[in-house]
Parts: structure tokens; sequence; C-alpha cells
């Protein structure tokens, strides 16, 4: 198989001339809608033990902060803490969130995903990361005292205030009720209490995802996400209107001013209440997850790193987990191949973000619906091209005293 990048290549020996007895670190994303990220690695790593059984294979799956990052957090060693929270709609649902002493890493799709959705049914007024702020409190009872929270994959659109009442806060219309939950409900917005909000003092809050993107306007979190989340022209300006009620209350209370901040926008504005309420930063989620997972220490001494996600394209070039690992590999010195559902990149958008070949299931199974469903053999398959075209085998030692061919 042919890389895309440089077609005329040959297929043998594309080690360089690196040692050949360096392991082979898999770092691949998700394959949305497939396979976890977790799984495709355990696909990578059987393909290439059946095809090259000498190398030594290390499995580090990744994430950027999106769905799967506390999975990939727990696949790495960290200890899994399972607690019913509530879901975007309401109803309880069994979240994880990944521990490793004071550190935790707390994933908002976990309990305010769009995968929570009961029916897969978007419920763009109504939704709220409660649970996100449930699962946030129960991490600080544990003794957290740095959270990583990934903010990826939300189903709600409230400006990240269920998050503050699932740390303990009140949210209250003129009459002094407590607010229900979702983004359109906050056009009722009168005041918020906050005495049953723990203290945050002492606890250092990332937030894992992209910089960028604001709470309120034609470039805010409604206008510029709501409507992927199922919400209509009309809910949308509901929405806005709610978002702005809550960023003027908010923003007094805290005493901040965080609506304009660049990510204050994330997750339908969850940015924005751990901007003015946690105190939060924002770090790009894959850069910040490889650090956490310890990615340098294991590519040390590798001989090549195999990273890869459902659809590697334009969008990926945005800090997605493949290019991010990509450029840790890099400036380790090591070479980086993607293994991909599909591929959507040039030759030269490749040399640019890093990845020196692409190995795409498409490529050997062209119909898409089959490469969804069978994706983990499929892989397994296309883990030969890799093999044979990046992990030439050992020659064997000739013995003492043979000579000639």
């Amino acid at each position: 198989m042919q890389s895309p990048d440089s077609p005329s290549d040959p297929p043998a020996d594309r080690s360089g001339g690196r040692p050949r007895n360096g392991h082979v670190l898999l770092a691949p994303d998700r394959f949305k809608g497939s396979l976890t990220a977790p799984e495709v690695a355990r696909h990578l790593a059987a393909g290439l033990r059946r095809a090259r059984p000498d190398v030594p294979v290390v499995e580090l799956p990744v994430a950027d902060g999106g769905d799967g990052t506390a999975e990939s957090a727990i696949a790495a060693g960290w200890r899994r803490v399972e607690v019913e929270v509530s879901g975007p709609t309401g109803r309880p649902v069994t979240a994880a969130l990944a521990l490793d002493g004071r550190t935790a890493v707390v994933e908002l799709a976990q309990a305010s995903g769009l995968r929570r959705l009961p029916g897969g049914r978007p419920r763009p007024l109504g939704s709220t990361s409660l649970g996100t702020g449930q699962l946030l409190a129960h991490a600080v009872r544990l003794g957290a005292r740095r959270i990583v929270l990934g903010v990826g994959g939300a189903a709600c659109t409230d400006g990240g205030a269920g998050l503050v009442q699932g740390l303990g806060g009140r949210l209250l219309d003129s009459l002094g009720k407590e607010l229900p939950p979702g983004g359109a409900a906050l056009r009722s917005l009168h005041a918020l209490d906050l005495r049953g909000m723990p203290d945050l003092s002492g606890v250092q809050v990332v937030v894992a995802g992209e910089p960028e993107g604001t709470l309120l306007g034609r470039n805010g979190t409604a206008t510029g996400q709501a409507g992927r989340r199922g919400a209509t022209r009309e809910e949308i300006r509901v929405l806005d209107l709610g978002l702005r009620r809550w960023a003027d209350i908010a923003e007094a209370a805290s005493r901040t001013a965080s609506r304009d901040r660049p990510g204050s926008g994330a997750a339908g504005g969850v940015g924005f209440a751990a901007l003015a309420f946690l105190g939060a930063t924002i770090e790009p989620g894959i850069g910040l997850m490889l650090d956490l997972l310890g990615f340098a220490e294991r590519a040390r001494g590798a001989h090549l790193v195999v990273t890869g996600e459902g659809t590697l394209d334009v969008r990926s070039l945005r800090g997605r987990a493949p290019i991010g690992v990509a450029r840790a590999a890099a400036r380790a010195g090591v070479p980086v191949v993607a293994a991909v559902g599909r591929r959507g990149l040039t030759g030269e958008q490749l040399r640019k973000a890093r990845i020196q070949a692409v190995y795409a299931l498409t490529d050997i199974e062209p119909d898409a619906g089959r490469c969804m469903r069978q994706g983990g053999p499929l892989l397994e398959q296309l883990t030969v091209a890799i093999a044979d075209e990046w992990l030439p085998p050992r020659r064997r030692a000739r013995p003492a005293g043979v000579y000639g061919m």
C-alpha cells in the first residue's frame, strides 16, 4: 500500500535507519460511532503482534477532551471511580471519572453528553450540565486538588448553570423558586444563591479544550453550537436570551467578566461557568492529555508511533488528537503514521502535520457502512501494510563459520 503523502516511496524499509529493537507506541483516538480509543488500540496491537511478534507494542489510547477522555486516562492506569449523577435530561446515569493521586479527569460527556440523551433525541431547551457539576463535586470529595475537565460532546446549552447547581448553587426566579433545568429557563433567572457551593480555593481546574468561542452573540455558543444539538432558529434565539440573563447575574455574583473570554462558549457555555465560578484556565485538550498520560516518556526509544481517528480531515488540523500526537512524537524524534477510517488531507497537509503516512480502512473496504460495522477486524488487516513498510523483519544472525548466500 502506498502512503498518500509520498506515493513514489518504495514499500520496503521505511525505518529511516532507526534502531529496529524499539517498541511501537499506539496512541489512537476513537473512531466515532464505531470503536472507542482503547478498542482501536487493542485491534492495532493484535494485528501488529501477529505481523511482527518480535516487536514490543505499547498501547496508549488518547483523547482531546471530548468523548473518551476519562477512559483514556483509565486505560493508562488511572483509577476508575463510578458515581450516579443526573444525565442531560434529568434521568440518572452512571458516570466514570479517572483519579491518580490528587489529580482527577472529569469528562462532561460522561454525564451531560449527547450520547446520554434518551433515545438520542435532542432536548436543546431543557438539557442541563447538572451531572457534570455533580461529578466535579464528587472529585473534590475524593480529595482531588487538580481537576482536568474535558468539555467535548455536550448535549446542553445552559451556560454551565447546571454545573453550578451540581456543585450546590441555587438558581432562583423572582418568587425565590428554583428554576427548572436548561438554557431556556434562564430567561426567568432573578438571583443566585451560592452558599451551598464548596470552597474551591485550593482546587485547580483546567478545561481541556480549544480556547476559542465566546458565550454570546453572532459567534456565541447558542448561535454557533445549539443548531448542531437540534435547536431550531427560534429556539436558538430563546437560548441566547437566557444566556444573556445568566451572564449578567453570574458575572455580578462571581465578580468576574468572563462572557467574552476565549473558550467561554465551550460546551454550550460550560466554559463560561468554569471561568467565572471555578477560576479555571483553558488549555488545548490533546496537549494537556498527552502530558497527563506520560506520552513523552512512553515515546522515548520508540521505533514508530501509530495514531488515528475515524476521519482525518481539515477539521483534525484544528487541534484534534492525531495532530497533537504527531507533533509530540516529532519532538521526540519518532516517526508517526495514522490508521484511520477515512482520510481527507493532502500530502502537503500531512507533511505540515508531521504525519509520514496514512492508512485508511476505505483503502481496503470501500463500503463505509462495513468499515463502521467491521472496524476492528479491518484495522487488524490494515496493520499488515504498516508492518511491511515500517517494521521490516529482523534478519536472523548467521551461524558462526557459515559463509556465502
